[in-house]
């Protein structure tokens, strides 16, 4: 059974009397402990997909199965637990609190989850010590580089065990040094944790960590092919 099964989905975008169609009867299967890019231009809907399997968006039509489950068919609660629970988010903007530490950022996730503060700071301190940053857990987000304050937020991502990540442009506000870094992360989190990692990227080099790539051009799939590290 496919991890995220999306069958025939179309999303459309009603702007006063203008219907923009942002998805085209898209259908994908993504096993799980895949590793995948996401590509296409400016307005392709890989951002749509990318909010419609994060179940941040409903689509207009079709049908989305999360680890067989019917997403369509779930409550407001409902969705906010696979969102908490089984999906990790790692942002373009890292999306950290700023007057807050490591620690605690990575921490957010488990307080909706009734978790002892106990084994929050355990399960925060393994995660941050799984993304290279143990010793750093009490600095703030002002004392960490770009490339220091994106591995929190994968870490942040980890925490509370989720099976996949979604990342959307994780690397565009690092430089090339900084950005290989944070790959090399994401390949050893999947090659070793099993981790499904999807990520939306513009850059060429960064999809090629990738084992497939998926390209969307005009809210439709051109192309669909494995990479070079299959």
């Amino acid at each position: 059974m496919p991890l995220i099964d999306v069958q025939q989905i179309t999303k459309v975008y009603q702007l006063g009397d203008v219907s923009v169609k942002a998805l085209c009867a898209i259908s994908l299967k993504i096993e799980n402990g895949e590793f995948i890019a996401i590509m296409g231009p400016s307005g392709s809907g890989k951002s749509t997909f990318m909010n419609i399997i994060g179940c941040l968006d409903k689509p207009t039509s079709g049908r989305y199965l999360f680890d067989g489950s019917d997403v369509g068919s779930l409550g407001r609660d409902e969705l906010a637990a696979i969102r908490n629970k089984k999906i990790g988010f790692v942002f373009q903007g890292f999306n950290l609190l700023p007057r807050t530490s490591a620690l605690e950022n990575v921490e957010l996730p488990m307080l909706y989850n009734g978790v002892t503060a106990r084994e929050r700071m355990q399960r925060a301190m393994s995660s941050l010590k799984s993304v290279g940053l143990e010793g750093r857990e009490r600095h703030f987000s002002n004392q960490l580089s770009g490339g220091q304050q994106q591995r929190v937020a994968v870490a942040r991502a980890l925490v509370n065990n989720a099976p996949v990540i979604l990342a959307d442009e994780p690397t565009g506000n690092l430089d090339t040094k900084t950005s290989a870094e944070i790959m090399e992360l994401f390949t050893k989190l999947n090659a070793e944790a099993n981790i499904t990692i999807i990520l939306i990227t513009h850059e060429a080099d960064i999809a090629g960590y990738s084992r497939r790539i998926i390209k969307f051009r005009d809210g439709c799939i051109i192309n669909d092919e494995r990479g070079k590290n299959i």
